[in-house]
C-alpha cells in the first residue's frame, strides 16, 4: 500500500519520543487495523481468535495501543475509508488476487509444516471486512474515542483535519498522507516495539516527518511531490518502469515530468491522479467529542464476549484511572 519514497524522504524522519506526540491525532484506521491483523499472529501465521474462532488480532491492537495512546496524552480519532475513487479499482482487484493466492499458499504451507513460510504468506493474505470494522467501530464507541467516517480515502480526509487543524497532526504508515497534504505525519505509531520481519526481530520506533520540511529539503512543490509518486507508482496507477524515487527526483526538478509519462506511460492521464491528491473529495467538518471510557462495557465486549484475559484489560483501564470509581474525562485527559 502507498507510494515508495522512502529513499528520499529518509533524511526528513525525525525519532520522536512518546512524550513528543502529545495532543490530538487522526489516524488512518484502515491503515492501523491492517497492520494489527498483519502483525498480531501466532507463529504459524494465525491470526488471535476468540473461542468461537472470530478473529480478534485487529481489537486486541486497537485496544492496547489506544490505551498507551491515552496514557501518552494523545487525543485520537480513527478515521474509516469511505467508498474507493474509481482511480483504485485496478489496484483493489490486483490486491484481491494476491490475497486470493498468499491464502492459498499459506493453506500449503501449514499442510508441509512450513511456519516460516506459513507465517509469511497469512500476512499478505490479510483482509480487512465488514466485521472487523463494524467491531472496531463498536470499541472505539466503549473507549469514549470519536471515529469519523470519510467521503472517500481514509488517509486523505486525515490529512485534511490536520491541514485545517482540526487535529495536531495525522498518523499512517503510507507516506500518501504528505501527497494528500497533511503537514504533519506520525508513523510507526500502530506498530512501535519489537517486530519481526523477513525473520528477524526488529524494533520499530515512532518517527515524525513534516510536508514543509520535506519540500524545502527536496526544493520541490506539494504538486512536483505527487509527480514523483505518480512516476514511483500510487495506489492510482502503475510506476514507470525502471523509475525509482531518486530518478524520479531528478526528473521533476530538471522539468520532464509530463515527457517521462509520455514516454514510459503512454497511457496514463496523470491529470486525475493530481487532482484527487491535491483536492480529494471532503466532508463535512466533524464534531469531535472524548468521553470517559465505558469501563463496564468494555470489559463485558472484550472479556465476556471475545475472551480477552480480564487481568490485562483491568491492568489497561487502571492505567487510564479506570476502575469501579471511574476517574472523569479531565483526570486523565
Amino acid at each position: 500500500m502507498g507510494v515508495a519514497l522512502r529513499d528520499i524522504l529518509a533524511p526528513y524522519k525525525c525519532p520522536i519520543g512518546w512524550d513528543g506526540l502529545s495532543g490530538s491525532a487522526a489516524i488512518d484506521a484502515h491503515n492501523a487495523l491492517y497492520q494489527f491483523l498483519t502483525i498480531i499472529r501466532q507463529p504459524d501465521g494465525t491470526p488471535l481468535v476468540d473461542r468461537e474462532g472470530r478473529v480478534t488480532s485487529h481489537l486486541s491492537g486497537l485496544f492496547f495501543r489506544t490505551t498507551k495512546l491515552l496514557e501518552k496524552g494523545v487525543r485520537p480519532v480513527y478515521v474509516f475509508d469511505g467508498p474507493p475513487p474509481l482511480l483504485k479499482a485496478a489496484t483493489i482487484e490486483a490486491r484481491r488476487s494476491v490475497r486470493e493466492e498468499a491464502g492459498r499458499q499459506h493453506a500449503a504451507a501449514v499442510e508441509r509444516g512450513d511456519k516460516d513460510e506459513a507465517y509469511k504468506q497469512a500476512r499478505s493474505a490479510t483482509r480487512i471486512d465488514g466485521a472487523a470494522i463494524a467491531s472496531a467501530q463498536r470499541l472505539l464507541e466503549l473507549l469514549g474515542i470519536p471515529w469519523v467516517q470519510a467521503p472517500s480515502e481514509g488517509e486523505a480526509e486525515a490529512a485534511r483535519m490536520a491541514a485545517t487543524g482540526q487535529v495536531a497532526y495525522a498518523i499512517s504508515q503510507d507516506y500518501d498522507a504528505l501527497l494528500f497534504g497533511a503537514p504533519d505525519l506520525a508513523r510507526n505509531i500502530t506498530i512501535s516495539g519489537r517486530r519481526r520481519l523477513h525473520g528477524r526481530t526488529i524494533t520499530v520506533e515512532p518517527e515524525r516527518i513534516r510536508l514543509a520540511e520535506v519540500l524545502e529539503g527536496l526544493g520541490i512543490t506539494r504538486e512536483q511531490l505527487i509527480e514523483i509518486g505518480i512516476l514511483v507508482g500510487t495506489d492510482f496507477n502503475e510506476g514507470a518502469r525502471g523509475v525509482g524515487p531518486k530518478t524520479a527526483l531528478k526528473l521533476v526538478r530538471e522539468g520532464r515530468f509530463g515527457e517521462t509519462v509520455a514516454e514510459r506511460l503512454p497511457e496514463l492521464d496523470p491529470a486525475p491522479i493530481l487532482d484527487f491528491f491535491l483536492a480529494p473529495p471532503a466532508g463535512a467538518p466533524a464534531v469531535l467529542e472524548w468521553r470517559a471510557p465505558d469501563g463496564e462495557g468494555l470489559r463485558a465486549m472484550l472479556c465476556d464476549e471475545y475472551s480477552f484475559s480480564v487481568e490485562r484489560v483491568n491492568g489497561a483501564l487502571e492505567r487510564l484511572g479506570v476502575t469501579a470509581g471511574q476517574k472523569t474525562l479531565d483526570q486523565w485527559f
